[in-house]
């Protein structure tokens, strides 16, 4: 007579092609997260390669919701903060009952949500870009540009203090690696940021590489997580 070892579900023991039906719904929700965060960043950086006049150490990467193609980028943003904030859920069901499973799904999520809503609300056009736009900041700001400012706010600090959290989780999990990897790319964002607030040099250039970092750190996680399930 033979016994079997019973299994906890959404352990290693399951290979990643079998499983129940809830296991294969977290990993599709899984690929919402790992997906989001490439597709953001490759449709960004072609545009602003190709967008005529467009300069990314002087222009955010949301001015290029502006002009004839500026509905490329608007779709970038409402495609990629719904893949996030639907993706959120599978990030809670895999990180369930470990440190951090509450917080960080809930900052991804609203992370997500930032983002609909700055490709919601177009940012003005600003200093040269769309082409006929006047050189220099504008003199009045629309409350559009306000609203986007205030959703990308909430975007960057919510993926900064995802990113931190993370760190926590793995730190306290055992896995340093993306322990300190987690709180590199929080910390790339916040100093970003952080620079380009305060008007230094390229900010904007600086700004899109931190939020890049911070994004695609989430997927890579989100795609780790999705590989064991």
């Amino acid at each position: 007579m033979t016994t079997r070892t019973p299994t906890t579900a959404g352990t290693a023991a399951s290979p990643a092609g079998t499983g129940t039906p809830a296991r294969s719904a977290t990993r599709s929700l899984l690929t919402c997260v790992v997906v989001a965060s490439p597709l953001w960043a490759v449709v960004s950086l072609t545009q602003a390669a190709g967008r005529d006049g467009f300069d990314i150490t002087r222009h955010p990467l949301s001015a290029l919701s502006n002009g004839s193609l500026g509905w490329l980028q608007i779709a970038n943003f409402l495609v990629a903060g719904a893949l996030l904030a639907i993706g959120a859920t599978g990030l809670r069901r895999a990180l369930h009952g470990t440190p951090g499973s509450t917080w960080a799904p809930r900052l991804v999520r609203i992370s997500g949500i930032g983002m609909m809503a700055a490709g919601l609300f177009v940012m003005d056009p600003v200093d040269g870009f769309p082409a006929g736009t006047p050189a220099g900041e504008a003199a009045a700001l629309t409350w559009r540009s306000y609203a986007h400012f205030a959703a990308g706010s909430i975007t960057f600090t919510s993926l900064i203090a995802a990113c931190y959290v993370l760190g926590r989780h793995f730190s306290r999990i055992g896995h340093r690696g993306y322990a300190i990897a987690s709180r590199v790319a929080g910390t790339t964002l916040l100093i970003g940021n952080g620079w380009a607030m305060g008007g230094g040099k390229a900010g904007t250039l600086t700004l899109a590489v931190g939020a890049i970092t911070a994004m695609l750190s989430i997927s890579v996680i989100a795609n780790r997580y999705r590989r064991i399930r």
